[in-house]
């Protein structure tokens, strides 16, 4: 087999297994490939003709057989070039990844459709998820393209238009009286009666093996010399640990070279774990205390591996960055001016932009690339009806036996 599981902690590698993520010393494990194997076939002028998706980078993702792959057309969206704004700022050079050209709208549908070609080539038909948002719809989605059935598990005050494209693609769709990890408590509590795949942020590996794609892809597409600087807006984090794990990659196989971007994390002020503790110097301490960030896919109090956030950005001479409201407004309007559709979480990487600049932390003529993660269009007003809400995995499970009847 092309690929496995390795421990980051103590190096001991396993066979793969989807929802495998914990080694027996408490490590993470991650998705290791053959990569004298893949160097065999993955190469810049083996690129040209293949398909223009995130599979055109098959030989580094957990897949076998291309006869299990779920796709929408995933992935290879523009990088756009904003030459006045460089200009203005001072920069090098200033690009947009405009991952809101996905299908569903978001650069969640890559992790999806890695997680639901994962999940069919092990037989796995029922998957639940919890999420602030996109990452649900686009599970939905690719779980209606694979013939799978859909549970979607979102905070009560999820935007109404996400919520309707979950009902929309068929999935059992709930609300619960909590945040993301309140979702995902429930999930874990009826996980082995219900026969759930958990789909979760880092609670298997397709998520995160998908994500890593734009890392492949933002590498092809900048001519194999990779930016000085990314600036990503961050909750779980599986962007950022899928990308670093792609530039890895690519340098062992040797298609890049030199130094690696420094990765910057940017998060909105009232839920912001990984930017405080970058701030503060210490190791990772999950949110504690109340969360007063709006409803998007940066508000994620508990982060699944905030230590390898923090480790990834260190190692990369990152830093974290917490943005207001306001500046996140602001950052929408700014970029809607390129032409660009920004999602709050895309508005929050301008407004840290900003800051990075003017502090003086990004340097003159450096080459920087800003993530927008979603479409502008999302987060509508909208009102969603008809949709429960519960508490916890008793009350979902009391409802679902009575709409049963």
């Amino acid at each position: 087999m092309r690929f496995g599981l390795q421990c980051r902690r103590c190096g001991k590698q396993k066979p793969f297994e989807p929802a495998k993520t914990t080694c027996a010393c408490g490590g993470s494990l991650q998705v290791a490939y053959d990569l004298e194997r893949a160097g065999r076939t993955l190469r810049t002028d083996a690129l040209h003709g293949r398909v223009h998706s995130m599979w055109r980078y098959a030989e580094l993702l957990p897949v076998e057989r291309s006869a299990h792959i779920v796709s929408l057309g995933e992935g290879w969206t523009p990088l756009l070039a904003l030459e006045e704004r460089a200009r203005d700022l001072g920069l090098g050079a200033l690009q947009v990844k405009c991952e809101e050209r996905n299908p569903t709208g978001s650069f969640k549908a890559r992790g999806a459709s890695a997680a639901l070609s994962v999940a069919r080539a092990h037989g796995l038909r029922r998957i639940a998820i919890n999420s602030n948002g996109n990452a649900a719809s686009a599970a939905a989605a690719y779980a209606a393209r694979a013939g799978m059935e859909a549970f979607a598990f979102l905070p009560a005050d999820c935007p109404g238009a996400i919520v309707a494209e979950c009902v929309q693609y068929g999935a059992r769709t709930c609300l619960v009286d909590g945040l993301i990890h309140d979702a995902g408590r429930l999930i874990r509590e009826g996980r082995d009666e219900q026969g759930w795949h958990f789909i979760g942020t880092l609670q298997e590996h397709g998520r995160a093996e998908g994500k890593k794609t734009m890392g492949l892809e933002l590498a092809e597409q900048l001519g194999w010399r990779l930016p000085d600087v990314i600036v990503y807006p961050t909750g779980g984090g599986s962007g950022i640990i899928g990308m670093w794990r792609a530039f890895a990659q690519l340098r062992a196989l040797g298609l890049i070279d030199g130094d690696l971007p420094r990765m910057v994390s940017v998060q909105a002020q009232g839920c912001a774990p990984i930017a405080d503790a970058m701030r503060s110097g210490g190791n990772y301490v999950p949110l504690r205390g109340v969360v007063t960030s709006p409803p998007t896919g940066m508000r994620v109090p508990l982060p699944p591996d905030g230590e390898q956030l923090l480790a990834i950005l260190r190692a990369s001479g990152g830093t974290g960055v917490s943005v207001s409201e306001a500046e996140i407004a602001d950052g929408a309007r700014e970029l809607g001016r390129c032409g660009v559709s920004a999602s709050p979480e895309g508005a929050a990487t301008w407004a840290g932009l900003l800051r990075l600049v003017d502090s003086g932390w990004i340097a003159p003529g450096e080459r920087v690339v800003l993530f927008n993660t979603s479409h502008s269009g999302k987060y509508l007003p909208w009102r969603m009806e008809g949709v429960p809400c519960v508490k916890n995995y008793a009350a979902w499970r009391k409802l679902d036996q009575e709409s049963a009847r």
